[in-house]
């Protein structure tokens, strides 16, 4: 039989062990939760980033508006010609800001459904279908495609292409 200190000393040494395992099950389940509450945060930015675009469509407010891109942002819309052919039309920031500024609050509701956000470091994008009311009616659908940049921890939009239709729309 053990002398009664040895057993007493592997007796500590599996109590040891048995903390050590707490300890690193508790902190291996802290990290995993930070990295998740992290993925979450950083879409849910992306998400205020592209609301705070159509809440200052919606409000009137083209400071607001402005606000969600980057300084050298692009914006553009597939659409058709005379002819019917696809085309894409650019529009400038700066003037769509101050058509948004001359509308009455309310009048301009973008109504969008985030489909999808995807992240990777300081890039995201999102993929919004959405329905058009003006002044209340409904007017057209189509989809938001947003590439978006993370400056100084905060999202931008750098990019932005829509689609616009009439057709197969579910308001």
């Amino acid at each position: 039989m053990l002398p009664l200190v040895l057993r007493r000393q592997i007796r500590y040494l599996k109590t040891l062990n048995f903390v050590n395992m707490k300890c690193f099950l508790i902190l291996l389940t802290f990290q995993v939760f930070s990295a998740i509450a992290k993925a979450q945060s950083a879409e849910d930015s992306v998400k205020a980033t592209v609301n705070a675009l159509f809440s200052g469509m919606k409000n009137a407010d083209a400071d607001l508006f402005k606000s969600a891109f980057s300084d050298s942002a692009i914006m553009q819309t597939i659409t058709r010609n005379r002819e019917g052919k696809t085309i894409v039309a650019n529009e400038s920031i700066s003037d769509f800001a101050d058509f948004v500024s001359k509308l009455k609050k309310d009048s301009a509701d973008e109504r969008i459904r985030f489909e999808t956000i995807k992240i990777d470091g300081p890039l995201a994008i999102a993929w919004t279908p959405y329905n058009f009311y003006h002044n209340g009616q409904f007017s057209h659908c189509g989809v938001n495609s947003f590439h978006l940049v993370r400056f100084n921890n905060v999202w931008k939009i750098q990019y932005l292409i829509d689609t616009r239709r009439r057709q197969g729309c579910q308001p």
